[in-house]
């Protein structure tokens, strides 16, 4: 049986230069969740799958592959050891620190499930490090900056996220606003 990377490769050399997006995506593998890894993966060996970081027409969420010439594999690693990311994780509450989704729940942007990434608050090209109080977790939407593009109008999960993120003291006054608004509402 093909690996999820495997059919990924096959599915995109089948639709050289046509924009494919994520669930079309998600959908070849069988519905794997990390798909967009396997993606990664497939650049890292030297296939030309374009991003919108690489074409300014592309949205985030859409890749392409530009021609089924392979170039020269390019060396991949992760700086950020898997004990860091559980700690950073864990401190962050599973929940992406831009929008709150948490990890699992089903993303109101493109309806897949939500999977956490590492963001650097700065930058590494800007001499940030890969250490603890320079990571925050981030959905793969928020990471890949298309919260930026056009901004969701906030639903009941999204609020609730936000408050569960807040302090104590935003929390209370969040609370007490509440409490203000629904009084006037009786």
């Amino acid at each position: 049986m093909a690996s999820s990377k495997e059919k990924l490769l096959k599915f995109l050399l089948a639709n050289v230069g046509r924009v494919c997006v994520s669930k079309e995506l998600q959908r070849v593998t069988g519905g794997a969740v990390e798909f967009g890894r396997r993606l990664r993966e497939l650049r890292a060996e030297g296939w030309p799958i374009e991003t919108h970081k690489d074409d300014g027409k592309l949205k985030p969420g859409q890749w392409r592959l530009k021609s089924k010439k392979q170039g020269k594999a390019v060396a991949f690693s992760r700086g950020i050891s898997r004990e860091i990311r559980a700690r950073v994780l864990e401190r962050n509450g599973y929940t992406c620190q831009m929008c709150g989704v948490a990890a699992g729940d089903i993303h109101p942007h493109d309806d897949l499930p939500v999977t956490l990434h590492m963001g650097h608050i700065i930058d590494k090209s800007k001499g940030g490090k890969d250490e603890m109080n320079n990571l925050k977790s981030l959905c793969s939407v928020c990471n890949e900056g298309a919260q930026n593009i056009q901004p969701m109008p906030p639903k009941t999960r999204d609020l609730m996220a936000a408050i569960r993120r807040a302090d104590i003291e935003s929390q209370k006054a969040a609370y007490k606003w509440l409490q203000g608004k629904l009084k006037g509402k009786e």
